[in-house]
């Protein structure tokens, strides 16, 4: 039971930028030794490899329909991260533990990932880039107070992500008419055929 609020917190980080939970888990666990880090993370070559995936979707997700293209990929890579995480932290053994904890994993990260591209992508009608910008930076911050607490404080971080989860499913519903046409205007750009001179 100890490991669930761990997991739970880190699965809500994954949701939002899994490479950067990554990141920080390998960071923390090699560094603070804290344990419960699963020492994989803490590898020369998976940290280096985790934070250049993490600068680049640093960088992609400040601007505004990039962020959007960006979280379509990462609607199948956030829960999976989710899921391997909770798999790892349970210890992997493929018993009843690692498969409630890889399933806790996967998905709250999932209804972390959809909230949040949900609201990223109504804040994406908006005309200036500042709320985009400020949208991105306060779930960076998010990710790594979340994932700091997962390794140091585990139930703090727990009701932390759990909070922060309620407030952006209510957010994301409460702007599905936003988030409706932040999608048709997503398509738009998608679909637009190219200029021609």
């Amino acid at each position: 039971m100890e490991l669930l609020p761990m997991t739970f917190a880190s699965g809500w980080a994954s949701g939002i930028n899994a490479y950067a939970t990554v990141f920080v888990l390998g960071i923390l666990g090699r560094f603070l030794d804290t344990g419960g880090v699963p020492e994989g993370f803490q590898r020369t070559d998976v940290l280096i490899i985790m934070g250049i995936l993490a600068l680049v979707e640093l960088v992609a997700d400040k601007v505004p329909v990039v962020d959007s293209v960006w979280d379509v990929p990462s609607t199948v890579i956030r829960p999976i991260a989710g899921a391997v995480i909770g798999a790892l932290i349970a210890g992997a053994q493929g018993d009843l533990l690692t498969i409630t904890l890889a399933a806790v994993g996967g998905v709250t990260a999932l209804l972390s990932h959809l909230s949040k591209a949900g609201i990223r992508l109504a804040v994406n009608t908006s005309p200036e880039p500042v709320s985009n910008v400020g949208a991105s930076v306060a779930g960076d911050v998010g990710v790594v107070g979340v994932t700091t607490l997962a390794v140091l404080f585990p139930v703090a971080a727990a009701v932390v992500a759990a909070v922060l989860l309620a407030l952006t499913i209510w957010l994301a519903l409460a702007m599905m008419a936003r988030i409706r046409k932040g999608w048709r205007w997503l398509k738009q750009r998608w679909t637009a055929p190219p200029a021609t001179t």
